[in-house]
């Protein structure tokens, strides 16, 4: 074969090479496309946690994992109705305090209004005591909390992503929050047993709640809503029970897809 022969033939395999990656690239890019894209927030105004930073990284780990898009900031500028349209779900990582001005306000209130999900961890009830349609969202008001300890809790709905694999009874070891401002529609989806860890006395009475909920979700104002009381340690963002939990609740708030 003459030097101009084989140069044909080396185009012919180049050409070919070329046009089979050009027609798988349609499906490598489908391949990549995320589920969904989430905004994971974590200012604080008030009591700062030493495990957000670790809460994030396990978002974005999560978010690799199983095929979702994570955006992370402590910016509240993100906060306006053009730049939420980019997100399907918000997930508050153990804020704080009074974060959003008016404007903010209304921008998250057009997002859950559009048919959108919230997700709440740990102190996302410790936020916006002032907003209360922050807190119907939320589903409650942080009360108050004895010193970090492990506890029973017990799974009392297994119909939803964020508690199909949890056993009916579940030890961790938290900071266990009570909370005030209940907001009693929403679906209850973990209990605390307030006989298995020391719930506390003031003025000579019991700190507890009796019946107390540590995890819930509602439909709220037109969106999602998906909260968690656990996340205030480290080591809650190694478990993978916990992660599970947390993941399956994002699913729901972002998806809406049945149980």
């Amino acid at each position: 074969m003459n030097k101009s022969s084989t140069q044909r033939s080396n185009s012919k395999y180049l050409l070919a090479f070329v046009l089979m990656v050009f027609l798988c690239l349609p499906e490598a890019i489908s391949q990549q496309k995320p589920q969904f894209k989430a905004l994971v927030f974590s200012k604080t105004k008030g009591f700062r946690h030493q495990s957000i930073p670790d809460g994030v990284v396990a978002m974005k780990k999560l978010a690799e994992k199983h095929r979702f898009s994570v955006y992370t900031t402590e910016d509240d500028r993100e906060f306006t109705k053009e730049k939420l349209k980019n997100y399907d779900v918000i997930i508050l990582v153990s804020t704080t305090g009074t974060i959003f001005n008016a404007e903010q306000k209304e921008a998250f209130e057009d997002f859950v209004r559009s048919g959108k999900g919230v997700v709440g961890i740990h102190s996302a009830t410790d936020t916006e005591y002032e907003w209360p349609w922050y807190t119907g969202l939320i589903g409650g008001q942080f009360a108050y909390h004895p010193h970090q300890q492990t506890a029973r809790l017990k799974v009392v709905d297994k119909n939803h992503p964020s508690t199909y694999h949890l056993p009916e009874y579940w030890l961790m070891t938290d900071e266990w929050y009570a909370f005030k401002n209940f907001n009693e529609d929403v679906k209850v989806l973990v209990e605390l047993d307030e006989t298995s860890y020391e719930v506390g006395e003031r003025d000579g009475k019991s700190m507890g709640m009796g019946t107390h909920p540590i995890s819930w979700y509602h439909e709220y104002d037109g969106g999602r809503v998906f909260y968690t009381g656990l996340g205030h340690t480290d080591e809650a963002f190694e478990d993978e029970g916990f992660l599970l939990h947390v993941l399956g609740g994002i699913w729901y708030a972002a998806l809406n897809r049945p149980f």
